[in-house]
């Protein structure tokens, strides 16, 4: 910092000073939350910068109790101690409105850098995410919930540091009292499904805007923005987005916090094991807090093999170690799993069921065949229940001229990808873990047959490459309810 930095500055004629003490210089952005101004403390003559929070007629509310609630959030987010989290000097009430003092990053955001450049490489995205996550578990540990993690939030400086800016200024806006007027205080993009449901924000609602803030990073979308604000919250309500450019563990990570249900989203714990090993570090050793920021990355189309290519690394990425440190489950080691069967053609079963069928009165053994003739109402008794299923691969629908080119990975890469994602939902919240005793799980994932499939001429479907979790007690018993508490 140079001596005229530090220097204080005399006010120019007309001048803003907020509160005796932060002279107005520039400003620097505006948001939907206020003004964020370039200022000097003139009592000490150092460089801050300053948000007015703005409230705006339509949103009403008691602006007395409200300033109150955002000097007593922001207060508690400023005792936060974290290298990712920009440190809050002071909080002050002038001319009716609340301004918050903040160190000044003179550093693009996040959402700045992916609009300007384009998708980062993952090894970056992974490197952000790890400071990112360091900043909400340093907040959710003193019992703060930052509301509005999003890649506006996220500011990355030139050698790579991570800031995450606004802790607690959404938490103290979001008045209970807001919602009569339709008012939705955060980012509808990055809002977790239980907070469109009305429900109370919790250390897993951020991690989810962490999940959609890193599938924008490496995908450079946004993965839930429409063209309105109701078929956004439409989208995170329903849809599940598929990435395509992250791979492995960042893929994991990004899949395995964009579930809607809370209680069954990866943990803090479980998504630094995986950042770190999609970063490149030891996991024995904490992440350094720097990384060089790359050259921009050139736009480039990809299209054809990279399918294929990215199921071999997604299923690499995985059998490597789903998660690192003190496992929740081992894929190799999982007494309760039963081997992987196959389904199709040539497979050792036969599958004809749609999407409404998920329990049956059925046994997996050779030949026999799931169908909507065996399915029952999972109210009823059942010895089988289908508790996940996913695509191998991140395509939805098919034309006759337009097969993706992804050759069959085999049954033992294939079979790999679906235990890790079957056990991990096992595991999960997803079937309690109080019933979870007495029962165990496979996977049934296509044959090299099913998976090569060519649709028909005018056809809107095509080659099956979803695979399949089921369930099933011990020795087959009845199951006289249904267990899971999520169907795919």
């Amino acid at each position: 910092m140079t001596d005229e930095q530090t220097r204080p500055h005399e006010p120019a004629a007309g001048a803003r000073v907020v509160a005796g003490r932060y002279l107005l210089l520039s400003e620097l952005g505006r948001g939907g939350m206020g003004v964020v101004w370039r200022a000097q403390d003139q009592v000490i003559g150092r460089p801050v910068a300053i948000k007015e929070l703005r409230r705006s007629p339509e949103q009403g509310g008691d602006g007395a109790a409200i300033s109150e609630r955002v000097l007593r959030e922001v207060r508690a987010g400023g005792r936060l101690s974290d290298p990712a989290v920009v440190t809050v000097f002071d909080v002050v009430n002038d001319g009716g409105a609340t301004w918050i003092v903040m160190e000044l990053v003179e550093a693009p955001t996040l959402a700045d850098l992916v609009r300007q450049y384009g998708p980062m490489p993952a090894q970056q995205v992974a490197v952000i995410g790890e400071q990112v996550l360091s900043a909400l578990q340093a907040a959710h540990a003193a019992g703060i919930v930052h509301r509005d993690v999003k890649p506006a939030n996220i500011m990355v400086t030139h050698d790579g540091r991570v800031k995450l800016t606004d802790f607690g200024i959404a938490h103290a806006i979001d008045d209970p009292r807001l919602t009569t007027t339709g008012t939705l205080v955060g980012s509808p993009a990055f809002m977790a499904p239980e907070r469109v449901e009305g429900r109370e924000a919790m250390p897993e609602s951020d991690l989810w805007s962490l999940g959609a803030t890193l599938y924008f990073a490496v995908e450079g979308i946004i993965a839930f923005e429409r063209p309105t604000t109701a078929a956004t919250l439409h989208a995170v309500m329903t849809e599940t987005p598929h990435p395509t450019r992250a791979q492995g563990p960042l893929a994991a990570v990004v899949s395995g916090l964009l579930v809607a249900q809370p209680e069954a989203r990866l943990t803090a714990a479980q998504v630094r094991a995986l950042l770190a090993t999609a970063a490149g570090h030891d996991r024995r050793t904490p992440p350094p807090g720097t990384v060089a920021m790359p050259q921009p990355p050139a736009r480039q189309a990809r299209r054809g093999l990279w399918v294929a290519v990215g199921v071999v690394l997604l299923v690499a990425g995985l059998v490597g170690g789903f998660f690192l440190g003190l496992p929740v489950w081992s894929p190799s080691g999982d007494a309760q799993r039963l081997d992987t069967v196959t389904f199709g053609p040539d497979g050792d079963v036969k599958l004809a069921i749609s999407s409404s069928d998920h329990c049956f009165n059925a046994t997996i053994q050779p030949g026999v065949v799931l169908s909507t003739d065996n399915s029952v109402s999972c109210d009823k008794n059942h010895t089988l229940e289908v508790y996940d299923a996913a695509n191998a691969l991140p395509v939805e629908s098919y034309s006759s001229d337009d097969v993706p080119s992804a050759p069959y990975p085999g049954r033992d890469q294939l079979g790999q990808l679906a235990e890790t994602r079957c056990g991990l939902t096992f595991h999960s919240a997803v079937v309690p873990e109080q019933q979870r005793a007495d029962l165990q799980y496979r996977a049934i994932v296509p044959s090299q047959k099913e998976w090569e499939l060519i649709p028909e001429k005018s056809s809107s479907s095509g080659p099956v490459r979803t695979f399949y979790c089921v369930l099933t007690r011990t020795g087959n018993g009845q199951i006289p309810a249904q267990i899971t508490t999520k169907v795919k």
